[in-house]
């Protein structure tokens, strides 16, 4: 029998955003009591959030959101546990040796990495997480794999407070993100799926056409 977990942090009011991003606000906008309905008012960035970025975040001219297609969103996935490591560690092939076993016996092409970084959200700790180096995210293409989830910030090192915040920063993503597939961060509760076999993962953004990346609520299924 499946059973379903929540892997999105909740969207809130001064929540945690990436280094110069929009801040997030949520605030009544009607209510039944003046108007006969509730409705909420948004404020927030494509990167809000749990959320995924398409290859249009880091270049031009390659695809935006909505010119993907819907299996980037969702398939069978496997959970990478490199979680213990320090502050700002990179993540190395020999770290994802086990995981890069499992593709080659069950290819899929999500890889969820657990860090255990969640536990900081909130916490400008959250900026200090572990990240994954070009060498080991261009053996994730070279094994299938073209979405990449995290329980982090980012797959890339996330600026100190006050460093600079350029593109160039993000050659992970750019990896990923050059063979046409899609990065998921502030994913949360990844430690939950790091000994089950049979998962499937949802990540489906909203639709926005044009975009960077958008929001999503990120959903597993364990069989």
């Amino acid at each position: 029998m499946a059973s379903w977990l929540d892997l999105s942090v909740p969207v809130v009011t001064g929540m945690p955003v990436y280094p110069g991003d929009p801040e997030v606000m949520v605030s009544p906008a009607l209510s039944t009591a003046a108007d006969g309905v509730n409705v909420l008012r948004l404020h927030l960035g494509s990167q809000s959030g749990t959320h995924v970025d398409a290859p249009y975040h880091v270049d031009d001219a390659w695809p935006r959101l909505d010119e993907l297609p819907l299996e980037r969103f969702a398939g069978p996935a496997v959970v990478a546990d490199v979680r213990g490591l320090p502050a700002r560690a990179p993540i190395t092939p020999g770290l994802l040796a086990p995981a890069l076993s499992r593709l080659r016996l069950r290819p899929c092409t999500i890889l969820l990495l657990a860090t255990g970084w969640s536990a900081h959200w909130g916490t400008i700790n959250y900026l200090a997480h572990p990240w994954l180096t070009p060498e080991t995210a261009e053996l994730l293409v070279e094994a299938g794999v073209r979405t990449v989830a995290v329980d982090a910030l980012s797959v890339d090192p996330t600026p100190q407070p006050g460093e600079p915040v350029t593109g160039s920063g993000l050659p992970a993503h750019r990896v990923v993100c050059g063979t046409g597939g899609v990065v998921a961060e502030n994913l949360t509760g990844l430690e939950r799926l790091v000994n089950a076999w049979d998962v499937e993962v949802f990540l489906f953004p909203l639709h926005l056409p044009g975009a960077d990346g958008a929001p999503v609520r990120a959903v597993a299924r364990v069989n």
